[in-house]
C-alpha cells in the first residue's frame, strides 16, 4: 500500500521498520506536530523527545505478536509563547507489511492535552467537592443535632437525627407527624407559621420550640431553616435543628435575676416587693407562687400545730383561680419540714388530689387547680424563717426541678438583704405603732358630750412620729380637748410630743385661763426643751353653762382650723383665733375665740396629715374635708370619724390624729366662761 494516502489524514501518522524500528515515514499532520524527524533513523533516536524505555517496549510488542497496542499516556515537553508545556497524545501501534517486504509498525498519534487536562481538572474539582462535602457534614454536625429537608408547608421529607432526639419512629414523623412531638402550646405557633411558610420572605427562619424528648421531657430546640425555590416560589426547605436547652436555661436564669434585682432595688413597700417576687416566679417557674410572711419566729414551731401566716403576695398564671385568703397555713409535713430545717421542701401527689394536710378550703383549691406538685421555700432573716414561699404546679407540667428550686433560692438570696430591711421595718414600725397607742390617752367619758379619736400612721416610716391628740376634765367640769404635732418623724419627735402634752396637761389645769393663755404660757416653758423643736397645737374648752347650753371656747398655734359640723350638715372652719407655732420667740398676747356648739353639731380637731398633699395649697385639702364632712353630720360619731378618715385622699406620707365631739340634741348657747 502506498503510505502517501496518509498524507492529507486528520490525524499524525507514522510508520517504522524491523526490528531496530527505523523510521520510513511521518505525514503532514505528524510534522506539523512534532515537525521533521530523521527519516531511516531508530525511533529511539528520530523521537527521542517522545519515545522511552516503556514506549520502545510497547513497539517491541506490537511487532512481535501482530496485537495492537495502546498507550494512553506518551508526553513530551515542548516550547510555548509563555513556556514550556508538558503534552499528552495517545498512541495506537499496529503491525503492517511493508511494500518491498518484511514487517513494520503503522502508528496512530492523537493528541489528548486538552482532554487530559479537562478529565484531571473533573477529577480534582470532583475530589475538592467530596472534601468540601465532608467539612460542610462535619460543620452541620458539630452544631446541630438534626438536619432535615421540608416541603414548602412544613411536611417533612428528610430528616437525620430527629428519631433519635424524639425516639419517633420514621414513618411517625414523615409529613406533619414530627409536630406531634412539639409542646402543645409551640405546636399552635408551628402550625401557624408553616402555614404561611411559602409566602414568608425571609432568607432564614429561626424559631425556638419545646421538644419532647425520647425520655419523656420537654427541651428548647432551636430550628434553623432556609428556602430553596425555583422560579421564585418556595419548593423546600434545608434546616438544623439543636438542642438549646443549656443556652435557654442560662438566658432564663438571667433574665429571671435581674428581675428580681430590679424588685428589690426599685421597691421598699414589703408587700409590693413580696408581689414582685410572685410575679418573677409566674410563669416561668411555677403555676401559682403565695409569699406569707410568719406571725411568730419561725412559725411558732415547735411549739404548736398551726403556723399563722399573712399573705403578701400572690401570682397565678392566667386562668388559674388565685388561692383563697387565709390567716392560718396549717402545718402541712412539707411546711413543717422546710420552716424546722430552713431548707426548701417539696410534695407531689396524683393530679388533682392534694393530701388531706391542709386546710379545707386549699385542699379545694389544688384540686380545682390539678395542681400535682409544691414546693416550699422559707426565706431566713437573722436566723430566724420570717417568710415563707409556697409554688405549685398544675396540669401537664412537670414537677418543679431541683434546677429550678435552686434558682428560686438564688432569686430570694438575691433579694435577701432587701426583704431582710423590708422585715425589719415592719417590725419596727409595729412596734412605733404600739408605742404611739400607749402615748394616747382614751377620750375620758362625759356625761352628755360623746367623744370619738382615730390614729393612723405614715405606712412608709418605721419610727414613732409627732403626732397626738388628748382630752381630760378639768376640776370645775369643762371638757379640754387637744390636738397637735411635733416637727419631725422619730424617738426625739415622740420625747418631744410626750413632754409637750404632759406640760400641757398641767398649765391648762394650774389655772382657770382661756385656750390662747394656756398656749401662751405653754410657749415659754417650752424654752426648757430642745430649743429648735416647734410644735403646732389646737386647744378648745368645752363646757355647759348654767342654763345647759354648750360653748367652745378655742386657741390654735400654727394649727389647722377646728371643723364645725352642724346637725343640718353645714360645716365651716373656725379661724378667729390664730396664733404663731409653739418654740418661736412672740412677745403678743396670744388670743381665743368663742363659738356655740349647737344641738347636735360636730367639733372635729385633727392633723395636717389629713388635709396636706405635696405640691397643693392646703386651702384645697381643707375644702376637701369639708365635702367629706358635711354628708356624714347624722352619722354615730364612731362612723363620722371612720368616714372622714377613709373618705380623704391621704399621701401615707405623714401621720394623722384626729379627736371629735359632738353635743346632744338638747341645748342652746348663752356664753362660756373662758
Amino acid at each position: 500500500m502506498p503510505l502517501d494516502v496518509f498524507d492529507r489524514a486528520p490525524v499524525a501518522v507514522l510508520v517504522t521498520g524491523g526490528v531496530e524500528h527505523r523510521l520510513r515515514y511521518t505525514n503532514d499532520a505528524f510534522r506539523a506536530m512534532f515537525g521533521h524527524r530523521p527519516i531511516g533513523a531508530p525511533v529511539s533516536e528520530a523521537l527521542d523527545d517522545l519515545v522511552g524505555h516503556d514506549t520502545l517496549a510497547a513497539f517491541d510488542k506490537a511487532l512481535a505478536t501482530g496485537r495492537t497496542v495502546r498507550l494512553d499516556d506518551v508526553s513530551t515537553t515542548a516550547d510555548g509563547g509563555d513556556g514550556r508545556h508538558e503534552r499528552l497524545f495517545r498512541v495506537s501501534l499496529s503491525r503492517v507489511p511493508l511494500q518491498h517486504g518484511g514487517w513494520g509498525l503503522l502508528a496512530l498519534v492523537q493528541e489528548v492535552t486538552a482532554q487530559a487536562a479537562t478529565a484531571r481538572r473533573l477529577h480534582a474539582m470532583e475530589k475538592e467537592l467530596r472534601r468540601l462535602r465532608r467539612r460542610y457534614q462535619s460543620i452541620i454536625w458539630a452544631g446541630a443535632h438534626g438536619v432535615w429537608v421540608t416541603g414548602p408547608h412544613g411536611e417533612s421529607r428528610e430528616s437525620h437525627g430527629w428519631q433519635r432526639l424524639t425516639g419517633q419512629r420514621p414513618e411517625e414523623s414523615f409529613g406533619h407527624g414530627w409536630m406531634e412531638a412539639l409542646h402543645p402550646e409551640d405546636r399552635v405557633y408551628a402550625e401557624e407559621w408553616w402555614g404561611k411558610a411559602s409566602e414568608q420572605e425571609v432568607p432564614l427562619q429561626e424559631a425556638t420550640y419545646r421538644v419532647r424528648t425520647r425520655d419523656g421531657v420537654y427541651r428548647h430546640i432551636r430550628f434553623r431553616a432556609v428556602p430553596v425555590r425555583e422560579n421564585g416560589a418556595v419548593v423546600e426547605w434545608v434546616g438544623t435543628s439543636t438542642d438549646v436547652e443549656q443556652e435557654w436555661q442560662e438566658e432564663r436564669r438571667r433574665r429571671l435575676l435581674e428581675r428580681a434585682a430590679a424588685a428589690a432595688s426599685d421597691i421598699t413597700n414589703l408587700e409590693e416587693m413580696c408581689q414582685a417576687l410572685a410575679d418573677v416566679v409566674v410563669p416561668e417557674l411555677a403555676d401559682t407562687c403565695d409569699v406569707h410572711l410568719l406571725r411568730e419566729p419561725n412559725g411558732g414551731l415547735p411549739y404548736t400545730d398551726v403556723i399563722v401566716a399573712e399573705r403578701l403576695g400572690c401570682a397565678v398564671s392566667e386562668g388559674i383561680p388565685t388561692l383563697p385568703m387565709l390567716q392560718e397555713h396549717y402545718s402541712a409535713e412539707v411546711l413543717r419540714r422546710a420552716v424546722r430545717q430552713r431548707r426548701p421542701a417539696q410534695m407531689s401527689f396524683p393530679r388533682g388530689r392534694p393530701p388531706f394536710l391542709y386546710p379545707e378550703a386549699i385542699s379545694r383549691w389544688l384540686a380545682e387547680i390539678e395542681a400535682h406538685n409544691v414546693v416550699i421555700l422559707p426565706i431566713v432573716v437573722e436566723g430566724e424563717v420570717a417568710a415563707v414561699v409556697t409554688a405549685c404546679v398544675r396540669g401537664d407540667r412537670p414537677p418543679i426541678g431541683q434546677t429550678d428550686i435552686d434558682l428560686m433560692g438564688q432569686i430570694l438570696d438575691h433579694t435577701h438583704d432587701a426583704i431582710s430591711n423590708a422585715l425589719r421595718f415592719r417590725r419596727t414600725q409595729r412596734v412605733a405603732l404600739a408605742l404611739q397607742h400607749s402615748l394616747l390617752a382614751e377620750p375620758p367619758h362625759i356625761p352628755g358630750l360623746e367623744l370619738a379619736a382615730r390614729y393612723q400612721p405614715s405606712p412608709t416610716a418605721a419610727e414613732i412620729g409627732g403626732d397626738w391628740y388628748d382630752a381630760f376634765v378639768l376640776p370645775g367640769g369643762a371638757v379640754k380637748l387637744v390636738i397637735g404635732d411635733v416637727a419631725g418623724h422619730d424617738l426625739a419627735a415622740a420625747v418631744c410630743m410626750s413632754q409637750v402634752r404632759n406640760m400641757l396637761r398641767a398649765l391648762a389645769v394650774d389655772r382657770d385661763e382661756c385656750p390662747g393663755e394656756v398656749l401662751q404660757r405653754l410657749n415659754s416653758a417650752m424654752e426648757a426643751l430642745n430649743g429648735e423643736t416647734t410644735v403646732t397645737c389646737a386647744l378648745t374648752r368645752v363646757e355647759r353653762d348654767a342654763e345647759g347650753l354648750w360653748g367652745l371656747a378655742y386657741s390654735a398655734a400654727g394649727h389647722p382650723p377646728p371643723l364645725l359640723v352642724t346637725g343640718e350638715g353645714e360645716a365651716r372652719f373656725l379661724r378667729e383665733a390664730g396664733n404663731p407655732l409653739l418654740g418661736l420667740c412672740y412677745e403678743q398676747p396670744w388670743i381665743s375665740a368663742v363659738e356655740p356648739l349647737p344641738p347636735r353639731s360636730t367639733l372635729l380637731l385633727y392633723t395636717d396629715g389629713l388635709v396636706e398633699r405635696r405640691g397643693e395649697d392646703i386651702g384645697d385639702g381643707l375644702e376637701r374635708l369639708r365635702r367629706c364632712a358635711e354628708p356624714l353630720a347624722r352619722e354615730p360619731l364612731d362612723r363620722f370619724c371612720d368616714q372622714v378618715l377613709t373618705g380623704m385622699p391621704v399621701t401615707g406620707e405623714d401621720d394623722v390624729a384626729m379627736i371629735a365631739l359632738r353635743v346632744p340634741m338638747e341645748g342652746g348657747y348663752e356664753g362660756v366662761t373662758s
